[in-house]
């Protein structure tokens, strides 16, 4: 097949659509990228709502990236038929071009999360309400637009409205082949216990009860944690943490750098936080991690026991005692964490390579037109 990933998603930022590109060009299939990312992240976008008289400056970077799009597009249906358009993540107003400009090819939305849900979790719009009214009408556009909707767990694809969840395809965040490849070896047993966590501090990650976990930690000279990122709650999270002087706070680790810095590391940590969201979510750090070849720690939700299985270790959202507990046991269990860290890798090379990531995709693209639901 040839593919067309389309949009103005950005890899560095937000790379599942990278996974599902590797994926299927693992798979034999072509992909040509038609891609000019926005310069705004998902902070950025959600915060238009609280100051909607920047929304102008918004659909004027977006025009200018369509505008850009449109040409690519058409340069590449001059070189080769395109069988189907995989538009990336955060896509909700690209796939509707992607619609007006390829109104007989399939069109794939990665839709990881909604528009609504990602405003609600990060206390930028309640449950009702004007900014929720039209949330909801993008989310809605958006899946219309749409042939196939992919999300990545079952719990996302229940939250699709009913109409909608016939044409989706649940497929696991995954990793590209660059975190599989950053894979060290086992560092000496004598050396501390290196844990890292990397995310940009929303409330979904429940980085409040990882700081108060680390200052129980305070005491622990054999637990080196490093935290990689900023966000909304970084500030509190530091403060909760101040007890702990053995904490290292990085900024930032660029993209290309972030797979061998995380392999470094014993313990790769994913969410802990109580939000709707975070029950429903396994992060991209979780399938970062276990490729890395990390000990995974991560909150105790269905969504990450069904795809994450065995690979990773569990604690309830929540609560900073029995995440530091976990740690602690960690530390002083070496052979638990040796066997902790093969258990992600072997889960991470049976499930989420991007060759497996994408196979229920490819399957539902391929299928006989007769046996797939179309768009209302």
């Amino acid at each position: 097949m040839r593919w067309l990933a389309f949009g103005t998603y950005d890899v560095q930022r937000h790379p599942r659509v990278a996974v599902l590109i590797d994926g299927l060009r693992e798979s034999g299939d072509e992909v040509v990228e038609v891609n000019d990312p926005l310069p705004l992240d998902t902070a950025g976008r959600v915060q238009m709502l609280r100051q909607p008289w920047r929304l102008p400056v918004l659909a004027w970077q977006l025009g200018r990236c369509w505008s850009r799009l449109i040409a690519g597009a058409r340069r590449a249906r001059k070189n080769g038929q395109v069988d189907a358009v995989l538009v990336g993540y955060l896509g909700h107003f690209d796939v509707r071009l992607a619609r007006f400009l390829f109104r007989k090819t399939p069109i794939v939305l990665d839709h990881l999360v909604s528009a609504a849900g990602t405003a609600t979790d990060r206390g930028l719009a309640g449950s009702g309400g004007a900014k929720q009214k039209l949330l909801r009408w993008i989310d809605r556009k958006a899946l219309d637009s749409a042939d196939v909707v992919v999300v990545d767990t079952p719990e996302h694809r229940d939250a699709l409205p009913a109409d909608v969840q016939p044409r989706a395809v649940v497929t696991p965040v995954g990793a590209t082949r660059t975190w599989f490849a950053a894979k060290t070896s086992d560092r000496p047993d004598t050396d501390p216990l290196r844990v890292v966590f990397v995310g940009l501090f929303t409330p979904l990650h429940g980085t409040a009860y990882l700081g108060d976990a680390l200052a129980l930690l305070a005491d622990e000279p054999g637990i080196a944690v490093t935290m990689v990122g900023k966000g909304q709650d970084h500030a509190d999270c530091q403060r909760r943490a101040a007890a702990n002087t053995r904490v290292e706070w990085v900024d930032w680790v660029a993209g290309p750098e972030l797979p061998a810095f995380v392999a470094s590391h014993d313990v790769s940590l994913g969410i802990f936080g109580t939000t709707a969201k975070a029950q429903n979510v396994v992060p991209t750090k979780v399938y970062q991690g276990a490729a890395a070849g990390c000990a995974i720690l991560t909150s105790d939700t269905p969504p990450q026991r069904e795809m994450v299985g065995d690979a990773a270790l569990f604690v309830p959202p929540g609560d900073a005692a029995a995440l530091a507990e976990a740690l602690r046991g960690l530390a002083s269990d070496r052979e638990a964490l040796k066997n902790a860290k093969a258990t992600a890798r072997k889960r991470a090379d049976e499930h989420f390579y991007p060759a497996r990531v994408v196979a229920a995709l490819r399957d539902r693209i391929t299928a006989p037109a007769e046996t797939v639901p179309t768009r209302g």
